[in-house]
């Protein structure tokens, strides 16, 4: 049996469209809302889900308090701003079917930034594990873009997850604080030791490699301005690092 689990906090935008892309899932969609001020608690049960309100834990825990609600074997986990495509619940459909012997399963994701298709800069494919049986992997304790830790070997399926992120800069920049912050922590709390040079020379590559490299320059503006933005990401997450250091 497939159980679905989406946390969300304030998404009352996305949760609509997510939920409704979950529907061919075995179990009701379980969601953890993390308090959120809008209206996405009643959206989401109005939809059917079955909603667990609970302050903000961090998001491994809350992911992990998620799958602890379900009854399914296998678990598949969206964020509340990604839709399943047909195509991609029709082969998991399929792939669960077949009875089998992997413990997980990658997807690739098409990510859309300020209203457009992303294909380069690293971007796509960009495959993360989202499908897994539930005895065989657990959420690891990242304080940002946390992961699976599977027990097991781990396929990938051909379907892409649409993944809708930062449709303007305003968005994009409410999330850039609490972001950078989360991953200066995380680096601290892992013993990582601040250097000048990370500084000064980690954004200059992250341009490089994605705007040149990685051909961000082919997704035109939209691809430009990705570029410069994930060069600051790099080098405000090192000086927080630096300020993290300096205080203690």
């Amino acid at each position: 049996m497939l159980s679905a689990i989406v946390i969300a906090r304030d998404e009352e935008k996305n949760i609509s469209a997510c939920l409704e892309s979950l529907a061919f899932a075995d179990e009701t969609v379980v969601l953890v809302d993390a308090e959120s001020r809008d209206r996405t608690r009643a959206i989401a049960e109005a939809s059917g889900a079955r909603v667990f309100v609970q302050e903000w834990k961090g998001y491994a825990e809350t992911k992990q308090m998620a799958v602890s609600k379900t009854s399914g074997a296998w678990i598949l986990w969206v964020d509340a701003d990604e839709r399943v495509t047909p195509e991609l619940a029709e082969e998991i459909r399929r792939t669960l079917a077949g009875r089998p012997d992997r413990a997980a399963y990658r997807v690739k994701r098409k990510a859309f930034f300020l209203g457009k298709w992303i294909r380069h800069g690293g971007w796509y494919p960009g495959r993360v594990a989202r499908l897994f049986k539930k005895d065989r992997g657990r959420f690891n304790g990242a304080e940002v873009h946390e992961g699976l830790v599977v027990e097991g070997g781990t396929g990938d399926l051909n379907s892409a997850l649409l993944h809708y992120t930062d449709d303007s800069l305003e968005q994009y920049f409410r999330k850039f604080n609490a972001y950078t912050g989360l991953a200066a922590l995380e680096m601290s709390r892992r013993g990582k030791a601040f250097k000048a040079a990370d500084l000064f020379f980690r954004p200059f590559h992250m341009f490089l490699k994605m705007y040149v490299f990685q051909l961000g320059f082919l997704d035109g503006m939209e691809g430009f301005v990705l570029a410069v933005l994930s060069a600051q990401y790099a080098m405000v997450k090192y000086a927080k690092l630096w300020e993290l250091r300096r205080a203690s």
